[in-house]
Order: C-alpha cells, then structure tokens, then sequence
C-alpha cells in the first residue's frame, strides 16, 4: 500500500470512528497495519477509543492496548469484565500480558488470569508479575523455543512443531540440559541441513551472550546494540532459561531512555508527556526554572562586582550576552558528545585522556576562530582595546566551557548521576558564572597594564 492509499484510509477510518459506523472500521482495519492504529488511537476520545476496541477483532484491539501507557489500557478497560480482558490478552506474548495485568489491581489480575483457559500461558504471567518492569526479568517473554542437548534432530523437530504453536516469531532455538541450565543455541538454518541422527550437542553453539533476570533494562540494551543481537536468552542466577527478550522490546527501552534524557537536558526533572496534569507538568519544569533563576541573580550580582570597570568602559556591557550565549552553546555541545558517547558504549575503555585532548584541540582551533572573527569586527567599530578584551575573553570561555563540558557528565557518570544532566541547564549557568568572570577578569588584567 503507497503512503497516500495509508493516508486516504486513516482518514476514512476516522470518519468511520466519529460516525459510529462499526462495518466501515471493521473492513478498514483489515487493510491498515496495525502501526497506523497504534499512531491514532491515542488522538480519539475515551468514548470513541472504548467503542474501536469493542467493535475490531480482539487480536487487532489486544495489539493496540499492548503499545498504551498503563494509566490508559486501565482508563478504558475500567468497565470491562475479567473474562473479557483474558479473552483479549491471550492474544498477546505473555510479557505484554503481563504489563497490561500490571495496570489493574490484584483482585482483577487474580480474577482475569483465573480466566484463561491456556493454563501454561496463565502461569507464564504469573511468573513474569513477580519482576520489576525495567530489569531483564520484567521484559523478557515466556515464549521460546527449546531442545534438549542429548537430543537428535529428529526429535528436536518434532519438539520445534509442539512448542511453536505458541510461539509468534521463531527466532533461534535454545539448548538446555535435563535440568533446563541454558547450554547454548543451534540455528534453525543447522537443524534443517542437518541429518536426523545428528545430536543436538555436536551442532549447539555454546557459550552465548545472556542476561540475568536481576539486570537493568539499560544493560539489556547495552549488550543488544553491542552484539547486534536480535534477541537475547533471560536465565536466573543458576542459569537456568528463562525467557527471552526480542529487539522489539529494546528498542521501547532506548526510545524511553532517550526522551528521559532529552527531558533532562531541557531541564525537565522527570519523565513526563503532554497528557500528563497540569501539577505534574509544573513540578517536573519547576526546579531546573528556579536553578536558572538563582543563576541568573548570581550573574547579576557578579556584574554588580564589576560596576566601575563598567563605568570606565560603558561599551562593555554590550558583550556581556556575546560571553555567556558562547560558553553555554560550547559546554552544550561537548557534554552532549560525551553523554552520548557513554550512552552508547558506557565507559571509554581506558581512552578518556584521548577523549579529553581531541575536545580540548577542537576548543583552541573554535576558540580562535571566533576571537579572531569577533576582532576583525570589533577593530572596526571599537578602540583596540575594546576589541582584544572581548577577543582574548572569548578564547579563553570557549577553552573553559569545553573543558566544563567534558568534564561535567564524566564526573557525573562516576558518581552514578545521570550525565545528561551535564547538558541541560546545570552546563549553561554554570558557564554563564565563568564566563562573566573570566571576562571582566580578563577586562582589568588589559586595563592595569596599560591597554586603553
């Protein structure tokens, strides 16, 4: 289907919503994907969202509720039954039925799981509401598909047919021995090639990358992009198979962790979105909005310090915005590079000195180039002094807030502080103090010997 036939049919869904014509949504959500649903489910009212899960096939509605935050699959299934709410999830993966069960109270979790006629699948999600939601544990999925190391082809087969009823995605086959302690993997590719005598043992691939159930989602993602795995096997602390956790899932953690520390780099101190009340919004904005307040009264108080030189060279103040706008955009942009540099790998594996040198050469080669730009234009409408002052003051910020910059969110990583806060306005107040110091400083050391 072209983009304009999936816009044409978006917006005929939508007319068939705010119509109430339930044929005209049924025969259009065959032709969507299930992604245009998941985009503009969300913009519909409550009324109407309840009515598109009511009347599209419980395997379609059970996929969108799968991608909603918590607070909303509970707002519109508070006036569902049990039985209802079972019969949608058992189309899902068991760790996304486990998020949904999440969202409910105890009482409905028990009655909703006492509903489900597959009793496996049941206790599957009853094992995964035991994890936290961000470790491996509480992302990983019960559905896998596993053969036993003594085993031959054959039956490894004919186990592969019994267990992928279950199973949406076949990724990779897991090799456990009696005691179910993961032993490796075989690939689906060896076990078709492979004769039907052939032991499981002689064609396993050991020694596989897994996570434990107890490690951060951060970790999983981590090993995932690392790796370039597709999947990733789950096993407890004496190794036995647990689960598995899929890309799909990952990809949901590093999207999340990426809006955290986006929001922190704006000064937003938690994890909100736009629905959210007006009170968590403001609470959330707030601090960081104060912080830069007391750095802005700071600042105005340490120009205060400086009243005579300002007297004697009134022009002064004009560049006042030129010193601070420079070293808050430079700290920005070297503690962005390094946040996202630990955000990709998590340490520097013994480079950081590299690191440090590469930042402070791009800083002196930045640096002069705008003290010379700014020179050049200040010799021509300014005393040579006027113009070295700002010149020699904004080499010397750029060096500055570089350094603050690289420093800051490895200094923060260290201390298990989330470095992105290097980045937001934490980095630019700070180097907005430095930076008028250094100016004004920079501004009587040319004056006392004799420039002006």
């Amino acid at each position: 289907m072209s983009q304009d036939q999936e816009k044409n049919s978006i917006l005929l869904f939508e007319e068939a919503v705010d119509s109430q014509d339930a044929n005209a949504i049924q025969s259009l959500a065959q032709e969507m994907h299930p992604a245009d649903f998941e985009e503009i489910f969300p913009e519909f009212s409550l009324e109407n969202q309840r009515f598109i899960i009511d009347t599209l096939p419980l395997k379609s509605s059970a996929l969108i509720l799968s991608n909603l935050d918590e607070d909303d699959v509970k707002t519109i299934l508070k006036e569902k039954d049990p039985l209802f709410i079972s019969k949608l999830i058992n189309y899902l993966d068991s760790d996304d039925a486990a998020d949904i069960l999440l969202s409910f109270p105890v009482k409905t979790r028990e009655e909703v799981i006492a509903n489900i006629e597959d009793k496996e699948f049941a206790e599957n999600i009853i094992d995964l509401l035991y994890y936290e939601e961000d470790c491996a544990g509480g992302l990983m999925a019960k559905e896998f598909i596993t053969t036993n190391i003594n085993w031959t082809v054959k039956e490894c087969i004919e186990e592969i047919r019994r267990q992928a009823k279950r199973v949406e995605k076949v990724l990779t086959v897991y090799v456990v021995d009696d005691q179910g302690i993961l032993q490796g993997r075989v690939s689906l590719k060896k076990i078709i090639l492979s004769k039907d005598d052939v032991k499981i043992k002689d064609i396993c691939i050991p020694n596989i990358h897994a996570v434990q159930t107890y490690d951060s989602d951060e970790d999983v993602a981590d090993m995932m992009q690392k790796y370039d795995l597709e999947v990733v096997p789950v096993v407890n602390v004496q190794g036995k198979l647990m689960g598995r956790i899929t890309i799909d899932d990952i990809v949901d953690v590093i999207t999340e962790n990426a809006e955290v520390d986006q929001q922190l780099m704006a000064g937003i101190s938690e994890n909100i979105e736009a629905s959210d009340t007006i009170w968590m919004i403001t609470r959330a904005r707030l601090p960081w909005l104060i912080i830069g307040m007391a750095g802005g009264l700071l600042g105005a108080k340490f120009i205060g310090l400086f009243e005579r030189d300002l007297a004697i060279i009134p022009a002064m103040a004009f560049f006042i915005p030129l010193i601070t706008a420079t070293g808050g955009n430079v700290g920005i942009q070297s503690s962005t590079i390094i946040v996202q540099t630990l955000a990709s790998s998590g340490e520097f594996l013994g480079k950081k000195r590299k690191l440090f040198a590469k930042s402070f050469s791009v800083a002196i080669i930045n640096g002069l180039a705008i003290a010379i730009l700014v020179f050049l234009f200040n010799i021509a409408f300014s005393s040579f002094s006027m113009a070295a002052i700002v010149s020699i003051s904004l080499f010397c910020v750029v060096i500055l807030a570089s350094t603050m910059g690289t420093l800051t969110p490895l200094v923060l990583n260290r201390f298990n502080i989330n470095p992105a806060l290097a980045s937001g306005p934490f980095i630019t107040t700070t180097n907005d103090l430095l930076g008028l110091a250094v100016y004004f400083l920079t501004a009587r050391l040319l004056l006392g010997v004799g420039i002006g």
